[in-house]
């Protein structure tokens, strides 16, 4: 977490901590999040745009995949070993609401580890459960995109309590002294209440839907805002007890909203205590976690230190994803080339990775799916025409039926101004993709992002993905002319 930036001094009102927050505390919350609803609030976007925004962090791709396999969020058990397939099974709004979610725990976890900022996790863990377990009861269509609602219901005051700012630390132990109720205590130190704050990130992030819904209007009777609140407000009543007034008032709301009588109610309550500490430990809020049962005996769980991903491992596992694919007999021609771009992209370590589509008319190669590329999200895809005088080195690899691997040193020639302007006078592999022996279009990869060394074994590797691709599309052309 940041210190320092544009904020030297003390934050005066609501607007300059909501901007220090949002800036120095969660930037990348705000990016991923903002770039994840930007895939899908683009009508022209679609699963592999979402998918390139995950891939763009590893951490992200391997919680992403560990929940995605979870009982919690895959009853059925399908093994999923890519986003692309995550996103076939699962759906593109569980995956947003998952991406979301991690992309914020993996923000704040790695604040300072404070007592009150693990409560806060906790608390938001917890409050979350209950209400995705209500919508369920309720019959919601969505009851993913509840969970998250209810996760960032409360962000203006995790943010504050998990930011390790120097100024944020000055007023955590002001509040923390004060005598005052928490709203009051707030209000006399900061000025504004924390639930203002969260109304502001909200805004500030463009969160959007039933996020900002449930955070704009806490006391609405919108049916799912009511879900999101009764989360929150069972978290409260068991802490006041199992016989307190909060408790029945919950127990109240809850028979009203699902129709169930308190006794089937309690039970599936106590349940999902369980189910939220099993949930934190997913995320990696180990800490957090003791805070959701305090009273209850739990299991332990070892820690340990995640391992970096096993190059040859993913690409087994990719490779798994795309034979069952191609063997279903239901060929989707984009989902068996995301999966063949995630497995070079992930399997390789390749920085970045293209697949270009060759035009009708043989002299234009089009961008159809892209992984890695640093650039504008907004930008315009590439397109690439056969107009060097000498010809470049993706028209030049076209002619090749095995691909070729390309260095600056030796085939200075073929890295024209037009290659050079779109990647640059990088090492990479390039591979034609051919059915029935004509060229269709092509796979271009690089490692021009970190600059590391390629070797024969990655070309090997990259290649087999390559055959993967000719193999599902020589089997759909033969399917589709029968």
């Amino acid at each position: 977490m940041y210190s320092s930036g544009p904020f030297n001094r003390q934050p005066q009102n609501l607007e300059e901590w909501a901007e220090l927050l949002r800036i120095e505390e969660l930037p990348i919350f705000s990016n991923t999040a903002q770039n994840i609803y930007h895939a899908l609030d683009d009508k022209k976007k679609g699963a592999m745009d979402l998918a390139s925004v995950i891939l763009q962090d590893p951490n992200l791709t391997a919680k992403l995949l560990r929940f995605a396999n979870s009982p919690y969020y895959n009853p059925s058990r399908q093994k999923i070993n890519t986003i692309s397939r995550a996103i076939v099974i699962l759906g593109l709004e569980l995956i947003r609401e998952l991406t979301l979610a991690c992309s914020f725990f993996e923000s704040i976890l790695s604040s300072a580890d404070k007592e009150r900022a693990n409560k806060e996790i906790a608390w938001a863990i917890h409050a979350a459960v209950q209400a995705r377990e209500l919508a369920i009861l309720t019959r919601d269509l969505c009851p993913e995109e509840v969970f998250i609602a209810a996760l960032l219901h409360n962000i203006g005051h995790i943010a504050f309590w998990c930011s390790s700012n120097k100024y944020a630390v000055q007023f955590h132990g002001a509040i923390s002294r004060s005598k005052l109720e928490a709203k009051e205590a707030e209000k006399k130190t900061l000025g504004f209440c924390l639930i203002d704050l969260s109304k502001k990130l909200s805004k500030s992030w463009h969160l959007g839907g039933l996020i900002d819904a449930a955070i704009s209007h806490p006391d609405s009777e919108d049916k799912r805002i009511r879900t999101v609140r009764i989360g929150s407000q069972i978290c409260n009543a068991i802490a006041q007890g199992w016989d307190s007034k909060a408790m029945a008032d919950c127990m109240e709301q809850m028979e009203d909203l699902s129709g169930k009588p308190r006794e089937a109610l309690e039970p599936r309550i106590k349940a999902n205590i369980n189910k939220a500490v099993d949930i934190a430990r997913q995320f990696g809020a180990l800490d957090a976690s003791t805070h959701i049962s305090p009273d209850q005996k739990l299991p332990a769980v070892a820690v340990h230190e995640e391992e970096g991903p096993n190059r040859k491992q993913i690409q087994f596992q990719v490779l798994q994803d795309i034979s069952s694919h191609i063997s279903s007999g239901a060929i989707n021609l984009n989902v068996l080339l995301e999966m063949v771009l995630e497995g070079i992209h992930r399997g390789v370590a390749m920085d970045r990775t293209l697949f270009m589509l060759l035009g009708s008319d043989k002299m234009s190669l089009n961008e159809k799916i892209s992984l890695g590329w640093q650039r504008d999200y907004a930008a315009e895809k590439f397109h690439i025409h056969n107009n060097d005088f000498n010809g470049n080195l993706l028209f030049h690899d076209l002619q090749h039926h095995d691909g070729l691997w390309y260095k600056p040193e030796e085939h200075a020639a073929l890295y024209t101004q037009q290659i050079e302007n779109y990647f640059g006078r990088h090492e990479c592999f390039v591979f034609p993709i051919k059915v029935e022996r004509k060229s269709v279009g092509l796979i271009y990869c690089d490692r021009g992002i970190g600059n590391e060394t390629l070797s024969p074994e990655d070309f090997s590797a990259a290649k087999h993905f390559v055959r993967q691709a000719e193999i599902g599309l020589t089997l759909y052309r033969m399917k589709t002319n029968n």
